[in-house]
């Protein structure tokens, strides 16, 4: 063999099965240490490792919020292509431009690692387009879908999803998790979703439950606070009243679900 083909081979072999830089995506400097203090709640190597991250893939976070996970994402994306849907500058809700407002200041105060992330919209509109049709290997959720439900625009991100992903393409969604029965308004309330809704909900939209994981359980959380999940950590909305009490239970019980697009 032609000693450049045999290089190029060798080349090619080695990007094919390069290694993620967990390093830098977990301890780098970008992350303070709040926010790596939380990893022991929200588990991101064995969570993304679960829902098959990969090297060189593309990927979205749906409603990335503050750019928690995307710190975590954006060192291992950096071969692949990290579409970001967030809210629309042109949203009616201060809340909305807020959120957006704090997740540009993030891109921006190191390109270094953020500079690759490219911004979609995550509008209420019907046919909302997060990332070009069937070019997605991960559509990724976390901790959202409440907002979705209260919001009344679940069936417009599932079916955007769908649209993106490639054949086969997977959807991973971590979501708070209630063991026991609610009504819709106490989903939309406490923020809480019982595994059965949203899995029904998912597979209406052209999905398919793959597997099922407890990384992100926490059997303490009985899901029953006054606020929702909102008292737990990090917010306590309760204040100073039995803070104590809720940070022993720590973040909330979690349920952690791959779907593939069928």
């Amino acid at each position: 063999m032609h000693k450049i083909g045999f290089l190029l081979m060798i080349v090619f072999a080695s990007n094919c099965f390069a290694e993620l830089d967990w390093v830098t995506a977990l301890d780098g400097n970008h992350r303070s240490e709040a926010n790596k203090n939380r990893d022991v709640y929200r588990h991101p190597r064995e969570t993304l490792e679960f829902f098959g991250l990969a090297e060189g893939q593309t990927i979205v976070e749906l409603s990335p919020g503050g750019g928690w996970y995307s710190e975590v994402l954006a060192p291992l994306a950096k071969n692949g292509i990290f579409y970001a849907a967030h809210f629309s500058p042109n949203a009616p809700s201060g809340y909305a431009k807020k959120s957006l407002g704090r997740y540009l200041q993030k891109l921006g105060s190191n390109m270094d690692i953020y500079g690759g992330i490219v911004l979609t919209e995550l509008s209420s509109k019907e046919n909302i387009q997060i990332a070009p049709p069937n070019s997605v290997d991960l559509v990724l959720a976390f901790r959202n879908f409440h907002s979705w439900l209260r919001g009344d625009n679940l069936k417009n991100v599932l079916r955007a999803s769908h649209s993106v992903l490639k054949s086969d393409g997977t959807l991973g969604i971590v979501q708070h998790r209630s063991r026991q029965s609610l009504s819709l308004d106490k989903m939309k309330s406490t923020g809480y979703i019982t595994e059965e809704f949203l899995i029904s909900k998912v597979e209406e939209a052209g999905f398919k439950l793959s597997a099922r994981s407890e990384i992100n359980a926490n059997a303490r959380d009985t899901a029953n606070h006054p606020k929702g999940v909102w008292n737990l950590p990090p917010s306590f909305a309760g204040g100073e009243k039995e803070k104590d009490r809720y940070a022993d239970i720590g973040e909330s019980d979690r349920m952690t679900l791959r779907f593939k697009k069928q």
